[in-house]
C-alpha cells in the first residue's frame, strides 16, 4: 500500500475522498483505465465504517459472494486495486476542495469542463491533492460515536466504540452499551471469545433483528434490559461497571466496555463545497456527475431518484463515475471499458 507523506503535495489525475468499499472500487477502475488516483480518508485504515463498525460481520449483499466478513472484502479491494499503486492518505481529512487557480472551474453540470479544469482537495494537515477529477464518496459523512456521561475518561483505556479485532477481547469481560444491530452482533461474536459477556440495554425491546436477538438468549449471554451505565472505575485502565437495573445497582467486572450507542453524522466539510446538497446527501445524475465540474459522488454520500442503499449498488456507482471520468479526462475514448478477461488488458484509452 503506497502512503503518502503528510504535508506533501500529490498530484494524480482522479482524487477518492473515502476509503470504504465504493471508494476503493473507484480508484480499482480509475486504475483499469489507466488513471492514478489518490485515495483520502479520515480513518487510520482503508475500509470506512466496515473496518470501523463490523469487520467480523458478515455481508450478504455482495455479488459473488454467499456471505464475506468485512475485514476480508476490505483486504480483497486492496488487493484488487494494489496492481494500479494508488495512493493512500489515511488518518487525513479533507478539509476543502477549490478550483485549481490556473486551470479554471467551468459552470455547471456537463458544461465548461476544458482540457485543463482541475481540483485541490486540502487536507486538515496541510497536505495537499492536486487532480483533474474527484470522487467523493464518504459514505454517512462525518460520524461522531455517541456516549454516556462517565465514558470519556477510559476512552482508549477499555472503552471503545468498536471492536476493530476479536481475539483483542479473549478470556476478558466485556460489557456491551446498546438495543442495535451491532449490539446484538458483537454480543453474538465475542461469546465465544470472551470470559464474560453482558448486555445492557435502556429498553425493554431491542431494535436489532429479531432472530438475531433470539441467537443472543439462547448463547447464555445475559442481558439486562431496562439498566444503564452509571459509572466506569478502575486505576488507570477499566475494571468495573456500575449499572443501574430494576431499581439495585450491580458492579460488573468488564476489562472492555464496547458503547454501541451509533453515530451522529453530518456533512462535515463537505457541506462547504458548494455541492448540490439534499437531506445531508450530494445529488447527482446518472453519470454519478455533482453539480460541480468532473466531481462525483458514490455510494451513501450521494442521492437521485430511487436509490437503493446496498454496497453493491454502490459499486455499480464507482465503476459510472470512474469510466465517466475517463471519458471526460481523454476526450475521445470510449465510455465503457474492454472487458476484464481480455487478455494483457492495459489502460484504456
Amino acid at each position: 500500500m503506497e502512503t503518502t507523506v503528510v504535508g506533501a503535495e500529490t498530484s494524480v489525475d482522479v482524487a477518492v475522498v473515502g476509503a470504504g468499499p465504493a471508494g476503493l472500487y473507484a480508484a480499482y477502475c480509475a486504475g483499469f483505465r489507466g488513471l492514478s488516483s489518490a485515495i483520502v480518508d479520515a480513518l487510520p485504515q482503508p475500509g470506512g465504517q466496515i473496518a470501523a463498525l463490523y469487520p467480523e460481520k458478515k455481508i450478504y449483499d455482495v455479488a459473488g459472494h454467499a456471505g464475506v466478513r468485512g475485514r476480508e472484502l476490505i483486504d480483497q479491494q486492496v488487493a484488487q486495486a494494489a496492481p494500479f499503486h494508488p495512493r493512500y492518505l489515511l488518518g487525513r481529512t479533507a478539509a476543502s476542495l477549490t478550483p485549481d487557480q490556473d486551470q479554471g472551474q467551468g459552470q455547471g453540470r456537463g458544461r465548461g469542463r476544458g482540457r485543463g479544469a482541475g481540483w485541490t482537495v486540502a487536507l486538515e494537515d496541510g497536505g495537499r491533492v492536486r487532480a483533474r477529477a474527484v470522487v467523493i464518496a464518504a459514505g454517512l459523512g462525518r460520524s461522531v460515536p455517541r456516549t454516556l456521561p462517565g465514558l470519556r475518561p477510559y476512552e482508549g483505556r477499555g472503552v471503545a466504540y468498536h471492536v476493530p479485532r476479536l481475539e483483542e477481547h479473549q478470556g476478558r469481560d466485556v460489557v456491551i452499551v446498546g438495543g442495535g444491530d451491532s449490539a446484538v452482533d458483537w454480543a453474538l461474536a465475542l461469546a465465544p471469545l470472551a470470559r464474560s459477556v453482558t448486555v445492557v440495554h435502556r429498553r425493554a425491546a431491542f431494535r436489532a433483528h429479531e432472530h438475531s436477538v433470539k441467537q443472543m438468549y439462547a448463547a447464555g449471554i445475559r442481558v439486562l434490559t431496562e439498566a444503564q451505565v452509571t459509572a466506569c472505575t478502575g486505576a488507570g485502565r477499566l475494571e468495573a461497571v456500575r449499572v443501574s437495573s430494576g431499581g439495585e445497582e450491580l458492579v460488573l467486572p468488564a476489562q472492555a466496555l464496547v458503547a454501541a450507542l451509533g453515530f451522529i453524522t453530518s456533512l462535515g466539510p463537505l457541506a462547504d463545497w458548494g455541492l448540490g446538497v439534499e437531506n445531508r446527501q450530494i445529488t447527482v445524475d446518472r453519470a454519478m456527475r455533482t453539480n460541480l465540474p468532473r466531481v462525483y459522488a458514490v455510494g451513501d454520500i450521494c442521492t437521485y431518484p430511487g436509490r437503493v442503499p446496498l454496497i453493491s449498488v454502490g459499486f455499480g456507482e464507482a465503476a459510472t463515475a470512474a469510466n465517466h471520468a475517463a471519458l471526460e479526462l481523454r476526450p475521445g475514448s470510449r465510455l465503457a471499458p474492454a472487458h476484464s478477461t481480455d487478455p494483457d488488458t492495459a489502460p484504456l484509452s
